[in-house]
């Protein structure tokens, strides 16, 4: 298929870009890599009457280091890039190693993390990495901006804090506490396919083994990511063992998802699923601080 006429704009330059969807923001729609938006237009699920091409703007194509750790990431910046880049490998270390489970290399050469963070796909690996990496996003529009955390950015399914005149603009992620290890699981059908269920997970330990932070962010198994704060919870003060982690799992899975059944899989078996990745990336992201 074929998408709606729609009337097309290519700024130069961010500033032309803001006086773009300041003008058009409530008809429009940003084109960035376009992974996401041209298929939804083709079915002609969304028929924007203009598209603002951000793919002029380079100056949102960056990967910064902040001074007190962490980095900041323009949102154009290209998937691919993210994957082989050394200060993103240094500094965030989850998001590194999580990207090559997104899609292929063909979509990640195109996709950008802005696009995708601003899609709000409750399936997308990004939108629950900024969450539990405690992100925050920048988003502009052309006499103001603001800050959001990621927490708050996702509100329902494909539905976020952007307004229609806002341009997200740039991803600032903090630096993990002292003694964190990280681990990211899924299971998809196929290499590439969107998973079924998935979690992100950051254990920090201190000197004797103790937990002294949990954090664990379910993909896929609602529709936002989900935050288990109180299944983490039951992590802090407590040695990683077979019981520890039984107990968060069993909280996690049983009072902080919400999956429902598709084509793929039943909610039970998704419930279960989030269960043994949970397992798994426990162990692993504390094994990383132990090792």
């Amino acid at each position: 298929m074929k998408p709606a006429p729609f009337e097309y704009i290519a700024p130069n330059n961010l500033d032309e870009a803001l006086i773009a969807m300041e003008v058009n923001g409530f008809d429009g729609k940003l084109l960035a890599g376009g992974q996401s938006l041209i298929p939804v237009m083709n079915f002609r699920l969304a028929q924007p009457a203009v598209i603002v091409d951000l793919n002029g703007v380079t100056e949102l194509d960056f990967i910064r280091p902040n001074p007190g750790g962490g980095v900041t990431i323009g949102a154009l910046t290209r998937q691919s890039r993210l994957e082989h880049d050394a200060i993103v490998r240094d500094r965030v270390p989850l998001l590194h190693a999580t990207i090559p489970f997104i899609a292929h290399p063909q979509i990640r050469n195109r996709g950008t993390i802005g696009g995708s963070l601003a899609h709000a796909d409750p399936a997308g690996e990004l939108p629950v990495l900024s969450v539990a990496l405690q992100a925050r996003f920048k988003l502009q529009r052309y006499d103001k901006e603001r800050w959001v955390n990621a927490t708050d950015f996702y509100q329902a399914l494909f539905m976020t804090a952007l307004e229609p005149q806002e341009i997200m603009t740039a991803i600032e992620i903090p630096p993990l506490p002292p003694r964190t290890g990280w681990a990211f699981q899924e299971l998809a059908r196929r290499h590439g396919d969107y998973a079924q269920a998935g979690v992100a997970t950051l254990i920090a330990l201190d000197d004797d083994g103790v937990c002294t932070y949990a954090r664990l962010v379910f993909l896929n198994v609602g529709e936002i990511p989900m935050v288990a704060t109180e299944a983490a919870q039951l992590l802090v003060g407590e040695r990683i063992s077979a019981e520890s982690i039984t107990a968060v799992v069993n909280h996690a899975i049983q009072h902080e998802i919400e999956p429902t059944s598709d084509v793929h899989a039943s909610a039970d078996y998704k419930r279960h699923l989030a269960g043994v990745l949970t397992k798994r990336a426990i162990r692993q992201a504390a094994n990383r601080v132990t090792s």
